[in-house]
């Protein structure tokens, strides 16, 4: 299995072991931890699995409890919270060797109709206009270091920064905590609501802590600090489709105590607003 949009697919695809208990993969990489989006993508999955299906999810929150360890299998351990006649409510305890790394209530939403507004989508170009991110990383650095070529061919989603890359301090200087993507699955994620919410959930955990470091430190290169993802919360408002073109506008009202808060806003080209996100990640400088 070679196309990433694929090992997407296979990666939300969890084993039932028990009536409420699913089994994750977790892919042997070359990182310190588990991705945050992976473990929170896996578990809307297991909590979608124990609904019948008719009921979107509409909100998550989430925390991150402990690192998890890349290639040993997570256990999703999902409690029936409620079945009510509009709502669905579960609860998600992720466990990797014995101890809980993660934990999720998921909300579920019978479809009614109701009012309509929100803020129109800030302008942007559109996509087809900006350089892949791969592309620009080969533009400052030439040929890529073995392991963003590795992690280039491994990325589920193609990615476009609206802005070009900062890749000096002097760039840095007077740069508001803001950031923003295109992205969409590379290939085909299938017909299934619930992978869709599930990729966009993985992929809302990628960058969303770069508004956060945008006026400190470039977002390629080397970096300062130590950074890990907290909490993470998402409310579902329309439905959609993660392999087409959405943009991710982010931006970070605080960073304080070694902490960073960062909110997201993800609308579709046609600039209707699909999911709100927020998410508090730690900031550690590194030694040395």
């Amino acid at each position: 299995m070679t196309n990433p949009a694929d090992r997407l697919v296979d990666l939300l695809d969890l084993e039932q072991i028990e009536l409420n208990i699913f089994r994750g993969r977790s892919p042997d990489e070359s990182l310190q931890r588990v991705f945050g989006g992976q473990v929170a993508g896996q578990a809307l999955v297991a909590a979608g699995r124990t609904t019948d299906g008719d009921r979107p999810v509409h909100s998550l929150h989430a925390y991150f409890l402990r690192p998890g360890r890349p290639g040993v299998p997570i256990v999703y351990q999902v409690e029936r919270v409620r079945d009510g006649r509009s709502f669905t409510t579960r609860r998600v305890v992720a466990v990797q060797q014995g101890r809980t790394i993660f934990n999720l209530t998921a909300s579920f939403h019978q479809p009614e109709p109701g009012f309509e507004q929100q803020l129109p989508m800030p302008e942007v170009p559109e996509p087809e206009k900006l350089p892949t991110l791969r592309d620009e990383l080969r533009e400052q650095l030439g040929d890529l270091p073995d392991a963003l070529e590795r992690m280039g061919r491994r990325m589920p989603f193609d990615i476009r920064y609206v802005e070009r890359l900062r890749w000096s301090k002097e760039e840095l200087e007077g740069v508001e905590p803001r950031s923003a993507v295109w992205m969409r699955a590379v290939g085909p994620l299938g017909d299934d609501p619930l992978v869709h919410t599930c990729a966009v959930t993985y992929a809302s955990d990628m960058m969303l802590l770069d508004a956060v470091r945008v006026p400190i430190e470039p977002l390629w290169g080397s970096r300062g600090f130590d950074i890990a993802s907290l909490d993470h919360a998402m409310w579902f408002h329309r439905p959609f489709r993660a392999d087409e073109w959405f943009v991710y506008q982010q931006e970070s009202p605080i960073a304080t105590g070694g902490r960073g808060l960062a909110r997201g806003q993800i609308f579709d080209r046609h600039g209707q607003l699909l999911v709100s996100v927020m998410q508090e990640g730690l900031f550690r400088r590194l030694q040395g």
